[in-house]
C-alpha cells in the first residue's frame, strides 16, 4: 500500500491515472479519501489523481496533533513529494480547512482550489456543546448506532436520506462511519477547536470554485457565500438536494462543475 513516509508520520494515498496536470483530493472529517470514488474514476482518465488520508483517519497513522495548521502541512509535504508542479486541490469540509491554508501559506503549490461544504471561520459556539457531548461518547464507547444515525443527520441532505433510491448507499456509508476507531475522537477535536482564517482569505490568489449543497446543515450556504467574498474572483455554485457530502449525494453534477470548472 502506498504511504508517504514522513518524518512525524506514514500518510496514506491512493494515485490513479496520468496526465500533465494533477488533481489533490481532501477528505471531510470521519471520512477517508474513498468519499471521493466516483470524482477519481472520472478523472483519472484524464488527470493525475491524488487522494489521500488525513493523520489518524482511514489508512494514515493514528498520530498527532490535530490540529488544522498541522493537517495543512502534511498536505504541503504530500505535495512536495509528490508532484512536480502545482496542483488543482479539491478539499471538502475539513479538506477545505486544509486547501484554504494551503493556498494562502503555500501559493507555489496550488494552481485552483475547490472548496466544497466548507467555511473559513471557526466553528460556532453553539455546535461545540453538541459536538463535545458527541465526541466524549465516542471516546468511551466508539460510534454506536444512535451516534452515526444523528452523525449521518449533519452529512447528508435530508430529501437524500429520505430518498428509499438511496437506501444501499445510505447503509453503505453509515456502515463507513461506524467503522472509525476511538482514537477519531483526536480529530474531531482538531476541527471543532480549529481557528478561523477569515484574515488569510485575502492572500489566496489562485482561481477559487466554492460548491455548497443547499441543505448543508453543518457548512450553511452562508458559510460558502462569506467566502465568496473573502477571495477575490471566486465563483460559487450551489447544489440543489445535497448537504454536507455533495460529492456522495450529487456525484454527477460534481463532477461536471468541477469538468467545466477545470476546462477554464
Amino acid at each position: 500500500m502506498p504511504y508517504l513516509s514522513l518524518p512525524s508520520l506514514n500518510l496514506y494515498y491512493e494515485e490513479i491515472g496520468s496526465g500533465p496536470e494533477t488533481l489533490v483530493f481532501s477528505h471531510g472529517l470521519l471520512w477517508s479519501h474513498r468519499m471521493f470514488e466516483a470524482q477519481v474514476v472520472e478523472f483519472s482518465k484524464t488527470y493525475r489523481v491524488i487522494a489521500y488520508d488525513h493523520r489518524g483517519q482511514g489508512k494514515s497513522e493514528v498520530k498527532g496533533p490535530y490540529d488544522m495548521d498541522t493537517v495543512a502541512e502534511d498536505a504541503a509535504a504530500l505535495i512536495r513529494n509528490l508532484v512536480d508542479g502545482p496542483v488543482h486541490f479539491i478539499g471538502l469540509s475539513m479538506g477545505g480547512f486544509v486547501g484554504m491554508r494551503l493556498a494562502a501559506r503555500h501559493p507555489e503549490l496550488i494552481k485552483s482550489l475547490v472548496l466544497l461544504e466548507t467555511s473559513a471561520n471557526a466553528e460556532p459556539l453553539e455546535n461545540l456543546p453538541q459536538y463535545k457531548l458527541l465526541n466524549g461518547i465516542v471516546r468511551w464507547i466508539g460510534i454506536i448506532p444512535p451516534i452515526a444515525n444523528k452523525v449521518m443527520k449533519i452529512m447528508f441532505a435530508h430529501s437524500w436520506l429520505q430518498d428509499s433510491a438511496n437506501t444501499t448507499s445510505i447503509r453503505r456509508w453509515k456502515k463507513e462511519l461506524s467503522s472509525n476507531k476511538k482514537s477519531i475522537t483526536g480529530p474531531v477535536e482538531g476541527v471543532i477547536y480549529r481557528k478561523g482564517v477569515e484574515e488569510e482569505l485575502g492572500n489566496i490568489t489562485c482561481p477559487t470554485l466554492v460548491i455548497v449543497g443547499d441543505e448543508d446543515v453543518a457548512t450553511t450556504p452562508e458559510k460558502a457565500a462569506f467566502i465568496q467574498k473573502g477571495i477575490k474572483g471566486t465563483t460559487l455554485e450551489l447544489i440543489s438536494g445535497a448537504g454536507h457530502s455533495s460529492c456522495i449525494e450529487k456525484p454527477q453534477e460534481v463532477n461536471r462543475l468541477l469538468k467545466e470548472w477545470l476546462k477554464k
